[in-house]
C-alpha cells in the first residue's frame, strides 16, 4: 500500500480539524465550567467525581462521532 501525497495531505487536515475541536471544547468548558466545578468538588466530591466521568464520556463520544464524520467526509471525497 503506497501512501501518496494527497494521504498524507487529507490526514494532516483530519488532525488539524479534530485539534480544533478539541481546543474549542477545552476551553469552552474551561471558561463556562470551571467556577462550578471547582465548588462542587469541594463541597460534593462524590457528585464531582460523577459529573466528571460524565464530561469525559460526553467528550469521547462527541470525538468520535467527529473523527467518524471526517473519515466518512474523506471517503467520500476519494470515491
Amino acid at each position: 500500500m503506497s501512501v501518496t501525497k494527497r494521504t498524507i495531505f487529507h490526514l494532516l487536515a483530519e488532525v488539524l480539524i479534530y485539534a480544533a475541536l478539541v481546543s474549542v471544547y477545552l476551553t469552552l468548558i474551561l471558561h463556562f465550567l470551571v467556577g462550578w466545578l471547582k465548588e462542587l468538588s469541594s463541597h460534593q466530591p462524590a457528585v464531582y467525581a460523577l459529573v466528571a466521568i460524565l464530561l469525559m464520556i460526553a467528550q469521547a463520544v462527541g470525538l468520535e462521532r467527529v473523527a467518524s464524520s471526517l473519515v466518512q467526509v474523506t471517503r467520500r471525497r476519494k470515491g
